[in-house]
């Protein structure tokens, strides 16, 4: 099994690595930082030395870098079963008041990024006429809130964006799910002054979606919702 993972060296995204190497996936993986890919380079390769690891820095807000990782990763594995779109951006504000700027950042990281690198590699699924594409959201898709800003406009953007690669990529066997999730303890929230259990873990998204890929052909997971026991902050 081939998976691309973005933005795979911390929270989320790093917990996704290590599920699907656990599993015995070979892995093409990216993040903006080149010592931090190396270290989990090296940490993969220790804990799970039958995992062939591409791993490549990219920022997924720049479009040139995006067509040079999907290149190197058709290169690398051929044929890609599973994509996870996780990098993203989190920038709090408020619309009428945010610095400007903030909106197309925030939108090229967070939207324009998974669409460029989804119709590049979606090729490869459909040729292969199998796939399972998760785009990792937010409950800012779903909720507006005071301080959402531009970063809820933008997860919403994703959310609509991967109902409509549903519909399309159906009638190619190939599935797209979408990941909502609450709280999760990683760097967003950074000098929180919650304590660590009113958070999720990023380890529970990440079975989630592992748990959603497993599924028979003929069944899809549309969009996994998960949010802290206690309620968002």
């Amino acid at each position: 099994m081939n998976v691309v993972i973005t933005g795979a060296t911390r929270g989320i995204g790093r917990a996704l690595t290590e599920k699907f190497a656990a599993e015995g996936s070979n892995l093409a993986v990216c993040a903006r930082t080149a010592a931090d890919l190396r270290s989990l380079e090296k940490d993969l390769k220790d804990r799970y030395p039958d995992c062939e690891l591409l791993a490549l820095p990219c920022d997924v807000g720049e479009k040139k870098q995006i067509k040079k990782f999907a290149s190197e990763v058709l290169r690398h594995l051929k044929a890609v079963d599973v994509l996870i779109n996780n990098a993203g951006l989190f920038l709090p504000g408020q619309l009428h008041k945010e610095r400007e700027g903030i909106f197309e950042q925030l939108m090229r990281v967070n939207v324009y990024g998974p669409y460029y690198l989804t119709r590049l590699l979606c090729k490869s699924m459909i040729r292969q006429r199998r796939g399972h594409i998760f785009n990792i959201c937010s409950t800012a898709s779903i909720q507006a809130y005071p301080n959402g800003g531009s970063y809820s406009v933008s997860k919403f953007a994703l959310l609509g964006m991967t109902r409509n690669l549903r519909l399309e990529l159906a009638a190619f066997n190939i599935k797209v799910t979408a990941v909502i999730p609450g709280a999760t303890l990683t760097s967003s929230w950074e000098g929180s002054p919650h304590p660590a259990q009113r958070f999720m873990k990023a380890q529970d998204v990440a079975q989630a979606v592992w748990n959603a890929y497993v599924l028979s052909n003929q069944t899809v997971v549309e969009e996994i919702v998960l949010r802290p026991l206690e309620g968002d902050l």
